[in-house]
C-alpha cells in the first residue's frame, strides 16, 4: 500500500482508493469546473452516448424511510468511463450526529472491465447534484435573482446554495425552511460561516419561502407530496425539485416541467410519476435539460406557471465527476494505492505453470 501514487505507478491488480478528505480537497472551490463536467455529461446523454440502466432500490419493509440504491452507468464520448455508485440514505442518522447519506463509487476500465478506482461517493453525489441544480438554475432563471429559497436544511441544499451563489452571484439573501426548526437555525449558522456576504433568514413556515423567492430548491426527505399549490409563487419562479416527492400531481400538471430523463424520473412514485399515473401520459413534461442545452427547446414556456426542474439524478453524473476526481487525484498524487488488490490472472498463472512444466 502506498499513500501517494501517480498513474504510471499503477500495476496490474492495483486500485487507487480516494477517501473523503481527498475528494473534498480536490473539489473545493471548483464549482465552475464541476458544472462544466456535469453539462458535458448531460450533452453526451442527449446525444445518446450513454448506457444508463434504471437505478436499483434496496428497501427495508420495517424501516420504510431507509434505502440503498445502486446506480450503474456508462458514459462514452470524451469521458469514456463506466462504474457504479452504491449510496445509502438513512434519514434517522441525523439524530445520531451522522450524515443521512453514505456512498462508495467504483470506476471500471472500459478496456478490461476491471475496477481501477474506488472512492468516497457521498461528496461526489452531493456536488454533482448541486452542479446539476445550479446548471438548471442558470438556464431557466430569467435575470439575476437577489433572493433564493431553501426548503430542507441538509447537506444537499448547503451544496446547492454554494453552487447557486456561483452561477447567480447577485443573490443577496437566502430564505431557509425545515420542518425541524432547529435544523434551519443550524443551517443558517453554517451559511453565515461559509457565505458571510449573504444574509440568511430562517423561516417558520414554508409559505414564507414560496412567497419571497423566485428561485427555490427543494431537497427534503419527503416520501409523499406535501405542497398542494404554488399559486403564491412569483410568475417567473424556478423550482429545483431535487427531492422529487414534495409537489402534488396537481402542482406538476399546472407547471412547466423540465426533467433530466423522462424514463428515469417517471418511476419510484416521484411526483412526476404520480402525475403520469393520474393522466396516463407524459405530455405534461415539456423537455429535458439536455434538449435545452442542445437548443432543441427554449428555456421557458411563457404563461405556463412556474418552471419545475425534476432531476432523478443520473448515474452518468457520478461517473463524470468521479473521473474528474480520479484525474486530479492522479496528477496530485492523492489517494492510497492498494497494491495487488485484484488477484493475479488465473490464465497467466496457468500459462506460467504450463511453461515451467514443459521445461
Amino acid at each position: 500500500m502506498e499513500s501517494s501514487a501517480r498513474r504510471g505507478d499503477v500495476c496490474e491488480g492495483d486500485i487507487l482508493a480516494v477517501g473523503g478528505p481527498d475528494v473534498l480537497a480536490i473539489t473545493a472551490g471548483k464549482e465552475r469546473e464541476i458544472i462544466d463536467v456535469i453539462r458535458k455529461a448531460y450533452e453526451a446523454h442527449h446525444e445518446k452516448l450513454t448506457c444508463l440502466p434504471h437505478s436499483t432500490f434496496l428497501l427495508f419493509p420495517r424501516a420504510p424511510l431507509n434505502r440503498i440504491i445502486a446506480l450503474p452507468a456508462y458514459l462514452a464520448g470524451s469521458i469514456n468511463s463506466a462504474g457504479v455508485k452504491w449510496i445509502a440514505s438513512f434519514p434517522e442518522n441525523v439524530e445520531q450526529g451522522l450524515d443521512r447519506a453514505s456512498a462508495v463509487l467504483i470506476l471500471n476500465s472500459i478496456e478490461t472491465g476491471r475496477p481501477t478506482a474506488i472512492m468516497e461517493g457521498s461528496i461526489i453525489s452531493a456536488k454533482r447534484t448541486a452542479a446539476s441544480a445550479a446548471l438548471a438554475a442558470s438556464i431557466l432563471t430569467e435575470g439575476s435573482p437577489s433572493i433564493a429559497g431553501i426548503i430542507g436544511c441538509g447537506k444537499i441544499n448547503l451544496e446547492i446554495a454554494r453552487f447557486l451563489l456561483v452561477v447567480h452571484p447577485g443573490i443577496e439573501t437566502l430564505l431557509v425552511y425545515d420542518i425541524y426548526h432547529e435544523r434551519s437555525l443550524r443551517f443558517r449558522e453554517q451559511c453565515e460561516k461559509e457565505f458571510p456576504a449573504v444574509e440568511t433568514r430562517d423561516c417558520t413556515h414554508i409559505q414564507e419561502v414560496l412567497n419571497g423567492s423566485s428561485l427555490i430548491s427543494f431537497a427534503t426527505t419527503a416520501v409523499r407530496p406535501h405542497v398542494a399549490s404554488l399559486e403564491c409563487c412569483l410568475p417567473e419562479a424556478v423550482i429545483l425539485h431535487i427531492s422529487l416527492r414534495d409537489l402534488t400531481p396537481k402542482v406538476i400538471l399546472a407547471s412547466d416541467n423540465i426533467v433530466d430523463d423522462s424514463d428515469h424520473v417517471c418511476r419510484a412514485e416521484t411526483s412526476v410519476h404520480l402525475a403520469e399515473q393520474q393522466v396516463k401520459h407524459r405530455g405534461f413534461i415539456r423537455c429535458t435539460l439536455g434538449d435545452i442545452l442542445d437548443g432543441c427547446a427554449p428555456p421557458r414556456r411563457v404563461n405556463c406557471g412556474p418552471a419545475i426542474f425534476s432531476p432523478f439524478g443520473l448515474g452518468i453524473l457520478d461517473i463524470a465527476l468521479a473521473e474528474y476526481v480520479l484525474q486530479q487525484a492522479t496528477s496530485q498524487s492523492s489517494g492510497v494505492l492498494l497494491k495487488s488488490f485484484l488477484p493475479h490472472s488465473w490464465q497467466r498463472i496457468s500459462d506460467k505453470a504450463s511453461l515451467q512444466s514443459a521445461r
